[in-house]
């Protein structure tokens, strides 16, 4: 199995756990829980901040001067309306209690600043359209680089069915001052049916990293450098959930020069 590949490891609980040290990178954290109604996470006060997004279900987040109760509305992320989500610098412990059965992923990041703990509502995620012919996709900006965070950058994404995404094939993996920043990345993965997989290859243009893997429901597809598209398979939709971190915090990539010809009125023929 690839090792850019992290598999669900079980039905319930503290189901992915991605770490620096164990994806052997410098910025991006992710984990997800999958809980029953009353149970709970805490989560300690140390040098990471966090965005909690509520991929499903309702809950309530308590820190030492907020408590924000019962939020959340979705019971799928199929349904395609924004999630909830809350922002969490560095230095700051909270506690999420599931209201309902609820699937929480946790993004973090080296965090050095003084930011505000802060609900993102539904209101407030961007919301937009991207791509044409088979190549499109819907994205929901939980956290991008025009809102406040440290390192952090958070984006959901819908595929069709038998679409890509992704793609033209981009990289983030070199910093070139006003074209590309460094930025590590995952990609946690669900699908509709839930027996459903995509294909994600991530690769290099020296192919020192060329991996293409079937990536299933649960699954986690790190990406430490190199382009990395994604091909769905007819008759299952797919939903993932993007973290980014790097020194800058700014989305700037390098399309692959192959492909950019997708992007220009002549496609789809």
């Amino acid at each position: 199995m690839s090792m850019l590949l992290s598999k669900r490891t079980a039905a319930t609980g503290h189901v992915q756990h991605i770490t620096p040290q164990n994806a052997g990178w410098d910025f991006v954290g992710f984990d997800v829980w999958h809980l029953k109604a009353g149970e709970v996470v805490t989560l300690l006060a140390d040098k990471l901040e966090r965005c909690l997004v509520l991929v499903s279900g309702i809950a309530s987040v308590k820190t030492a001067d907020h408590h924000y109760q019962q939020i959340g509305q979705r019971m799928s992320p199929f349904e395609k309306i924004p999630a909830w989500s809350v922002y969490l610098p560095h230095h700051t412990a909270a506690r999420v209690t599931a209201e309902t059965d609820l699937e929480l992923a946790v993004c973090s990041a080296p965090g050095q600043g003084d930011l505000p703990v802060r609900l993102i509502a539904p209101e407030d995620v961007g919301v937009e359209h991207r791509g044409k012919g088979r190549n499109q996709r819907l994205v929901h900006n939980i956290l991008p680089d025009d809102k406040p965070a440290d390192s952090l950058l958070v984006v959901e994404v819908y595929t069709n069915e038998g679409d890509t995404s992704s793609w033209p094939a981009h990289k983030h993996d070199t910093h070139k001052e006003g074209q590309e920043t460094y930025l590590e990345e995952t990609y946690y993965h669900r699908f509709n049916p839930a027996q459903g997989f995509c294909l994600q290859r991530v690769y290099t243009d020296d192919r020192s990293l060329d991996e293409c893997m079937a990536v299933y429901d649960g699954d986690v597809v790190k990406v430490p450098r190199g382009y990395h598209p994604v091909a769905t398979i007819a008759g299952y939709d797919n939903y993932y959930l993007n973290v980014m971190a790097g020194p800058v915090r700014k989305w700037q990539f390098t399309w692959e020069k192959d492909h950019a010809w997708i992007n220009t009125p002549e496609y789809p023929r």
